[in-house]
């Protein structure tokens, strides 16, 4: 229950300072602190990410960061897509969406230091 707790905030914290969180940060802590199956990470993920995402989104629009729009377009879309996905990873093998994961997270990681070093030369 401790390290729950702990993933909780320390999830909510980062995601409110970078605007990241269920993929980035509660998969990858639910399944290796609290020995989840990537499956069952995944999906916890995403009913903890609701109020994550409300309240950060709440907090980022007092600030005027908030693009309302965007924002209604891109989660009408990713519903049908979310569908789409749930279905997909329950048809696959464990093992595959695991180094999946671990894949789009090498990726996403090598895309932010290539333009962080590319910002820091101009």
């Amino acid at each position: 229950m401790l390290a729950a707790v702990l993933i909780g905030v320390a999830a909510g914290l980062l995601a409110g300072m970078l605007g990241i969180g269920g993929g980035a940060l509660f998969v990858p802590a639910l399944v290796i602190v609290l020995g989840l199956s990537q499956v069952d990470g995944e999906a916890t993920s995403l009913l903890a990410i609701i109020p994550v995402a409300l309240v950060g989104a709440w907090r980022q629009r007092r600030y005027g960061n908030l693009r309302l729009g965007d924002a209604a377009l891109v989660g009408t879309l990713a519903v049908p897509g979310t569908i789409g996905g749930v279905a997909l990873v329950n048809a696959l093998p464990e093992r595959a969406v695991e180094i999946a994961f671990a894949l789009l997270q090498l990726f996403i990681a090598a895309q932010l230091a290539r333009r962080a070093m590319a910002a820091e030369r101009t």
